[in-house]
C-alpha cells in the first residue's frame, strides 16, 4: 500500500500533469509530516498519529470559513462561533460537516431546561 505522498504522486504521474507540488501543498505535506515521515512510519509499524497544531494555520471551517481551535483533551477542532466541532482521527481532521458534532445546543433549548 502506498502512502500518503507517495499516492498523491503517482495519482498526478498517471494524470500525466505529474508537476512539483505548490508551496502551500508542500508546506502542508511537510507540516502534517506526510511528505517526508511517510517512510519512517512504515519501519515503526504506522503508530497513531497525532495532529499536529502548525496545520491551523491552513485549516478553517468549511461552513463559515472562520479560524478552528484545537482541543487537544477531546481531540477536536472547535468551532466557537457555529458550536461545531470537528473529530480528528488518526492526526487527520475530519472536516465533513456531517462528521461534526454541536459542542452546546441552542439557546433557546438550553433557557427551556433552566426553566
Amino acid at each position: 500500500m502506498l502512502s500518503g505522498a507517495r499516492a498523491w504522486l503517482l495519482a498526478l504521474s498517471l494524470r500525466g500533469t505529474c508537476t512539483l507540488p505548490s508551496a502551500v501543498a508542500r508546506r502542508c505535506l511537510h507540516a502534517s509530516g506526510s511528505w517526508r515521515s511517510s517512510d519512517k512510519s512504515e519501519k515503526t509499524g504506522n503508530a497513531p498519529r497525532v495532529f499536529d497544531p502548525a496545520l491551523l494555520e491552513f485549516l478553517v471551517c468549511p461552513l463559515s470559513k472562520k479560524p478552528l481551535r484545537f482541543e487537544a483533551s477531546t481531540n477536536e477542532l472547535i468551532n466557537e462561533e457555529l458550536g461545531i466541532a470537528y473529530p480528528i482521527i488518526d492526526g487527520i481532521p475530519n472536516m465533513i460537516p456531517q462528521a461534526a458534532r454541536m459542542t452546546h445546543q441552542n439557546k433557546k433549548q438550553e433557557e427551556m431546561e433552566q426553566h
